[in-house]
């Protein structure tokens, strides 16, 4: 039986147990809350970043659920929490597999106890960057058929990846590899240009301070990731067709209320840190 918890680092600070922290979980050690103290103490407010991701998450799944989507790879996932991808596949379709992948062993460790008796869902500790690990792990090939529509899910992860790595030929690697009418979903990290809110008003220009410090903070403790624009994280999906909203700030993707018609009452309009986040839902045509 192989060790799970090999290789965690309890001195250096973790991606997934920041997330996992600054979303209320205690899979975390010193050094990953002296970050997300930061977070919650220099930027008040900012703990609504992860909370709208996910959130936008766990609506796109259904929505990909609900277009037919009965299989799923979630891109560097990590650490469990409540309604995770295949507790939501699952909820709409019973049969629905999923396949977590990320390259934390803190991750690993715990995925893999939660999914012990779940034969349709495995957790692999995988490189996101080395995309024909993962296309060729036993697991991925056990649940993932090629030949049927594919969700593939980037959730707040392509922002961790410097240019140079690529981040769109990785997306454009994965839609090569899926057939028609399969789906890629993005929430990505936004810089303060533009507007993110998709009402063309400018008003995000004034996100660019907050933006640059949160952003920085991230830079110094893995130094790695851009923020990007909206028209670059548009340009991430390629050829595939965006569907409706489009990219927008996760808060505003498909919510789950919206005003009335006729009420009068005034769109929810993003907060500064909610216009920190977009994300959109696109499908291989």
């Amino acid at each position: 039986m192989p060790n799970d918890t090999a290789g965690i680092d309890p001195s250096r600070p973790s991606i997934a147990r920041i997330y996992d922290y600054l979303l209320g979980g205690t899979e975390n050690y010193a050094v990953d809350r002296e970050i997300g103290d930061f977070f919650l103490e220099e930027l008040p407010g900012s703990v609504a970043v992860p909370i709208e991701n996910r959130r936008a998450l766990i609506r796109a799944v259904a929505a990909m659920t609900h277009d037919g989507i009965r299989q799923f790879i979630d891109m560097g996932s990590g650490l469990p929490t409540a309604d995770n991808v295949h507790q939501v596949a699952q909820r709409h379709r019973p049969d629905a597999r999923v396949v977590y992948v990320d390259n934390d062993p803190t991750v690993l460790a715990h995925g893999r106890a939660l999914l012990a008796a779940d034969e349709r869902t495995a957790v692999i500790r995988a490189d996101v960057r080395e995309p024909e690990s993962i296309h060729q792990h036993p697991d991925v090939a056990r649940l993932i058929d090629f030949d049927q529509p594919v969700g593939i899910i980037f959730s707040a992860v392509l922002h961790h990846l410097n240019d140079a790595e690529q981040p769109g030929e990785l997306v454009h690697w994965w839609t090569d590899r899926v057939p028609p009418d399969s789906r890629i979903y993005i929430s990505h990290f936004r810089t303060g240009d533009g507007d993110g809110d998709g009402d063309g008003d400018g008003d995000g220009d004034g996100d660019n301070e907050q933006t640059r410090i949160a952003e920085q903070k991230l830079q110094d403790a893995f130094g790695r990731g851009r923020w990007r624009t909206d028209e670059e994280i548009t340009a991430l999906f390629g050829d595939l067709e965006l569907l409706e909203p489009g990219l927008v700030n996760c808060s505003l993707w498909r919510p789950e209320s919206a005003p009335a018609p006729n009420t009068g009452t005034p769109p929810h309009e993003p907060t500064v840190w909610e216009r920190m986040i977009s994300c959109a839902l696109a499908r291989k045509p």
